[in-house]
């Protein structure tokens, strides 16, 4: 017999369940979890981490009495063994993500550092070459601060922070702002540029190195592991298949062989 899920008044059968995912767009998660449970699968938790990872699920979630517990089962129409693993599922994916990479990390922050960094920077952009140029001198000469002119004169929403900009990484700029600013020194301003329909002026005003601190050590474990999982998607075929005889023809077949093996008629 095919098996179903009821739900109300409507009965969803075996073979309407890969459509329904699809149609609800559900499949890539699917096989974003199917990937994710097969590579933390051999991953062991210690009796007082699972402990300790279940009783902070539970206190997180209100589960705090074995009558809360049940309604939970049955909302989810979970097994007890099943909603323990979901409690530990996060420890285990973390477990996982240090056991693959943690001993990359520093060689893949060094890698990286330098789109890492942080800068705090001023910006004027105009429409117009003249104003931009006028503009560059009177700052050049003392005559007038950045922020004053940023703030009169400046056509993007810079201009409501005195042409302040940051902190933000060292890459997020236009391509032609960010190698300035690899290349400056704080306080260093550079002449007009044009930028598409723009001409801007621009100030270092402070770069913050990256540090491999306990989060940028997350960050970029997190950043491997959405790489990883990404490559592995992509690699994966998903089909849902659909053979002659119907599913309910499957099912049987795979039941039979399983009688088979078993040595039952």
């Amino acid at each position: 017999m095919a098996q179903v899920i009821q739900f109300g008044n409507q009965t969803i059968t075996q073979a309407e369940i890969p459509q329904l995912l699809a149609g609800f767009q559900m499949l890539p998660q699917l096989c974003r979890l199917l990937i994710v449970e097969k590579a933390i699968a051999l991953t062991e938790l210690t009796i007082e981490e699972k402990s300790l990872v279940i009783e902070q699920f539970y206190q997180n979630n209100q589960l705090t009495t074995p009558e809360a517990i049940a309604k939970a089962l049955k909302h989810y129409s979970m097994s007890l063994e099943q909603l323990e693993a979901v409690a530990t599922r996060e420890l285990r994916i973390e477990k996982f993500k240090q056991a693959t990479w943690g001993t990359k990390l520093e060689s893949y922050f060094l890698q990286c550092k330098s789109q890492l960094d942080k800068v705090i920077y001023s910006l004027i952009r105009t429409s117009d070459a003249e104003v931009a140029q006028e503009l560059y001198f009177r700052i050049k000469a003392g005559e007038q601060t950045f922020a004053d002119c940023a703030s009169l004169y400046s056509q993007g929403q810079e201009a409501q922070t005195g042409g302040m900009l940051g902190p933000v990484p060292i890459n997020q700029p236009h391509p032609a702002i960010a190698q300035k600013l690899t290349i400056s020194q704080p306080g260093q301003l550079w002449p007009p540029m044009k930028l598409d329909e723009w001409f801007v002026i621009v100030r270092l005003e402070k770069l913050i190195p990256a540090q491999l601190d306990d989060a940028m050590r997350s960050t970029l474990l997190n950043h491997l592991f959405e790489t990883w999982l990404a490559e592995e998607i992509s690699k994966a075929q998903l089909t849902i298949l659909e053979e002659e005889g119907g599913s309910e023809g499957v099912w049987e077949r795979e039941r039979e062989s399983g009688r088979q093996k078993l040595g039952v008629a």
